[in-house]
């Protein structure tokens, strides 16, 4: 295996070339476990500024992560919104394998949630999980399913604007999923029980990731944790997280709700796809008092009633 320093030198010798006669690349910007990004200039339109993700030298010749490669430029050429990380080109023939996105200046959610080292703000949250939302919406009235909603998957720009990326392993339509081995999976502590389990897939198991990734946000830990990946793989499966609120008395009561419904572990009991998560999350954004009578999911429900008899116990000592 390349040491990082020498990996580095590797690819910084690409600086000053030109891909496919337009793309001059300026400098080295980030090295990923299957690829490289480099700021680059397109010549054929105003010296823009884009980004050019390459798939790493060692792996450019895997049919997987080449499968990969198609299927993640192939979903966001597919998909235009704001937030969603715009791709303008992609060349998959010869040595050199590269897709041509928008250049994004910040950085991954889950760095950002490493340097508060704590919970985000309501206002961050609502902020943040609207705007993936609205990019999940898209993806789903286009029939893709990202399943691989994670922080280090989400970028936060200076400002507060969001970006979902990394289709890589997406489910698109009238085409061959990407098979899920150690090297293409989603992550464990954000997976949905049937994805861990290999059972179908559909937009609920997308809401389900909302939703582990939302409890991280707002508690500042994972939902489930474990010694390996199978151990959490098995939790995600059989046992329900601890309440939220239990962790973070100062999440509001129908955050909670929210997070438990998308966290359901039957599909048939979360929100059946972005847009209706999206509307309680818009209700709750407007007043964050609310609690909600009527969520389509049995879970929310009994862990609310749960945390009540909890604090009545505790009066009553």
């Amino acid at each position: 295996m390349e040491k990082a320093k020498d990996l580095r030198e590797k690819y910084e010798q690409l600086e000053g070339t030109t891909l496919g006669d337009r793309y001059v690349i300026e400098k080295l910007i980030g090295i990923g476990g299957m690829a490289v990004v480099f700021r680059a200039r397109d010549t054929y339109i105003n010296d823009n500024t884009v980004a050019v993700k390459m798939l790493k030298s060692d792996i450019a010749c895997d049919t997987v992560m080449v499968k990969r490669f198609k299927n993640e430029s192939r979903a966001e050429l597919m998909l235009k919104h704001p937030n969603i990380v715009t791709v303008h080109d992609v060349s998959v023939k010869g040595d050199l394998k590269y897709m041509v996105m928008e250049y994004v200046s910040g950085i991954t959610l889950k760095k950002y949630l490493k340097a508060k080292e704590g919970p985000l703000s309501f206002d961050e949250i609502m902020s943040y999980s609207i705007q993936i939302l609205k990019a999940l919406k898209v993806a789903h009235e286009n029939n893709i399913i990202h399943r691989d909603i994670k922080p280090q998957n989400v970028m936060v720009l200076k400002n507060g604007l969001i970006k979902v990326m990394d289709f890589g392993i997406a489910k698109l339509p009238n085409a061959e999923t990407v098979t899920m081995t150690d090297k293409a999976i989603g992550t464990v502590y954000y997976m949905s029980p049937e994805q861990a389990s290999g059972k179908e897939i559909d937009p609920r198991s997308d809401i389900y990731s909302l939703g582990a990734m939302l409890y991280e946000l707002s508690t500042g830990q994972l939902p489930f944790k474990g010694d390996s990946p199978v151990s959490v793989v098995l939790k995600q499966i059989n046992e329900k997280p601890v309440a939220p609120r239990e962790i973070n008395p100062d999440i509001p009561i129908g955050l909670e709700q929210i997070i438990l419904c998308a966290m359901s572990k039957k599909p048939t009991d979360r929100f059946e796809n972005a847009e209706k998560m999206l509307s309680y999350m818009k209700q709750l954004q407007k007043n964050k008092k609310i609690k909600f009578d009527q969520l389509p999911c049995r879970s929310a429900l009994s862990n609310f009633m749960a945390s009540v008899r909890r604090v009545f116990k505790g009066h009553n000592k």
